[in-house]
C-alpha cells in the first residue's frame, strides 16, 4: 500500500540527510504495516501546506520510503511510529 504524507521541510531535510528515519503518525484511517511504502512531500508550513482556496502548497520535493518496522508502544490512541528506509527521492 503507498500512502502519501506531508512533510515540512525541516523534517524533510534531517530524512534526506539519513538523520531522521522514523515518523510518529496518526493510524486510525492509514493502517501502516511493515512493507508499505511511504511518499513523503515537502509542504510549505508558512501556509500550513494549504492556501486559502484548498490547495496544496507544496515545494516539489518528494522521498519515497519502504516502512521496515512498526509500534503503538507508549504512543497516544491511535499513534504509531514506524521505522523506514529510503527508496529514492525526487528534487524539483
Amino acid at each position: 500500500m503507498l500512502h502519501q504524507l506531508k512533510i515540512y521541510p525541516v523534517y524533510f531535510k534531517a530524512v534526506e540527510q539519513g538523520i531522521k528515519r522514523f515518523e510518529i503518525r496518526d493510524n486510525s484511517n492509514r493502517g501502516f504495516q511493515k512493507g508499505d511504502l511511504i511518499e513523503l512531500i515537502e509542504c510549505d508550513p508558512e501556509q500550513s501546506c494549504e492556501s486559502a482556496d484548498g490547495y496544496e502548497l507544496m515545494t516539489g520535493n518528494k522521498l519515497m520510503a519502504e516502512i521496515s518496522y512498526v509500534t503503538n508502544y507508549e504512543q497516544k490512541k491511535n499513534f504509531v511510529v514506524f521505522g523506514f528506509t529510503l527508496v529514492s527521492g525526487d528534487k524539483q
